[in-house]
């Protein structure tokens, strides 16, 4: 049985969180920032957890283990 690869462009894109959650980078953070409340681009920095529907996709892409 062959060894379970980690597709690396998933693993660059996505991290864990602590609590065991799918983390992603907000969109609207590369351009246009002037018009972008200072509050608002500050909370876009953080980035956002994953939606639901998508966690199994992105975690066998990862590797298989949560």
């Amino acid at each position: 049985m062959p060894k379970i690869r980690t597709c690396k462009t998933v693993a660059k894109r996505f991290k864990l969180s602590a609590g065991g959650k799918l983390m992603r980078r907000c969109v609207g953070l590369n351009h246009l920032m002037r018009k972008k409340s200072k509050s608002r681009r500050r909370a876009l920095i953080n980035g956002t957890t994953l939606h639901p529907g998508d966690e199994q996709r992105i975690i066998r892409m990862l590797g298989g283990a949560k």
